[in-house]
């Protein structure tokens, strides 16, 4: 991901101190098709979308943060799209992976993506919400759009 969109991040930032303020991306292929899958990182709530395009930080920053606002307010979740997140991207700060746990969880996540896209023949939008609908391990054998409602900003 560092390579397509220029960014090198030196160093692991501590976990953000708003849950919600706090994702993970991946790019990853899927039948010769790029896609990115952004990962809430305590709660595993996930929104993907094409990769296609994306070569540049800025042009990054805006895909995501408009399919997120997109996916979040279709399901249920303005609120915390409006008021908790939204107020966050003005300070948006790269980093490298934060855990093995959600590098593991997010790897467990493409390959159940991967099935969906390519043996479903899903839309990346449609395989979000049955990735938030999958019990993950990580947070103790939860569906992370629970998970996601459930926390609370410090």
């Amino acid at each position: 991901m560092e390579r397509k969109i220029g960014v090198q991040p030196a160093q692991s930032l501590p976990l953000h101190s708003n849950p919600f303020a706090d994702w993970s991306a991946h790019l990853f292929t899927a039948d010769r098709t790029r896609y990115i899958i952004m990962v809430n990182t305590t709660s595993l709530y996930s929104v993907m979308t094409y990769g296609r395009g994306i070569t540049k930080d800025s042009r990054f920053l805006d895909r995501m943060t408009g399919v997120l606002e997109e996916f979040l307010r279709d399901d249920g979740f303005a609120f915390i799209w409006e008021r908790i997140i939204s107020p966050e991207t003005a300070s948006i700060r790269f980093s490298k992976s934060l855990s093995r746990s959600v590098t593991g969880s997010m790897n467990n996540m493409i390959r159940a993506a991967k099935y969906l896209l390519i043996n479903r023949e899903m839309a990346p939008y449609e395989v979000a919400i049955d990735l938030n609908g999958m019990i993950m391990s990580m947070i103790e054998h939860r569906f992370p759009r629970v998970e996601f409602r459930m926390q609370q900003p410090d």
